[in-house]
């Protein structure tokens, strides 16, 4: 059975930082792109950050960006640093995992991603 499990969500005051984690287990995902998203009550699940799964190239949502950083280790751990967090962060995150595509193409849709985790709470208070 295929899990991604997130921790590391909390609260936390603006300014301050969080690290995300995301563990996979049940099958390897060094061979898929990963990305984190995030949601709030009564949107739609927005992209956050995607990282590669070949060169690592890295991809993120303008309101993140210079922000919030993604990486990963061997494949089977996902982190997303985020620091400098605003009030306008606090959302459930979630991990995901996206197939490989020809061309080194990716997607920020999150239709395009087969497997999720059950997501992590962050909260950032003013």
């Amino acid at each position: 059975q295929v899990h991604l499990v997130e921790s590391g969500g909390g609260l936390v005051q603006a300014g301050g930082s969080l690290r995300l984690s995301c563990a996979a287990s049940g099958r390897t995902f060094s061979r898929y792109n990963m990305g984190w998203f995030r949601q709030v009550p009564g949107k739609e699940r927005e992209f956050v950050a995607h990282i590669s799964w070949s060169v690592g190239n890295t991809y993120y949502a303008d309101s993140v960006k210079g922000r919030f950083t993604i990486s990963r280790d061997n494949g089977e751990n996902t982190f997303l640093q985020m620091n400098s967090l605003k009030p306008e962060d606090t959302a459930v995150y979630y991990c995901a995992a996206e197939p490989p595509r020809s061309g080194g193409s990716w997607s920020r849709s999150p239709a395009e991603y087969d497997y999720w985790g059950q997501g992590t709470q962050v909260t950032v208070s003013s």
